[in-house]
């Protein structure tokens, strides 16, 4: 009953709607038990946590573009002296213009 007292009290943007199920090792399971125990947190506050954690971090890694020192000069040297179009780049934005018009 207090837990879903708590529920009901709960902030909507808090309050848990959806539910996640995985089966796991015995393995598994322990080592999750410890490292919950050791960081002194629940395990379902453990596997949430780091499931939101790594899942944030396979957005970014895919979000972000990460450059060597070397590729970001290159990078910055194209941006700033870009090389004159070839023949065939101006062949081709000729036949873009030529059917589609110049905006």
């Amino acid at each position: 009953m207090a837990h879903a007292q708590r529920q009901q009290d709960a902030p909507p943007a808090r309050r848990r709607a959806e539910r996640l199920e995985a089966r796991v090792t015995t393995e598994q399971k322990a080592l999750i038990e410890r490292a919950a125990a050791l960081e002194g947190r629940s395990i379902t506050d453990f596997v949430l946590t780091s499931v939101q954690d790594a899942a944030k971090r396979a957005i970014a890694e895919h979000e972000v573009i990460q450059l060597s020192v070397r590729d970001s000069q290159a990078f910055v040297d194209a941006l700033l002296n870009p090389r004159e179009p070839s023949k065939r780049m101006r062949e081709r934005v000729a036949a873009y213009v030529a059917r589609y018009g110049d905006e």
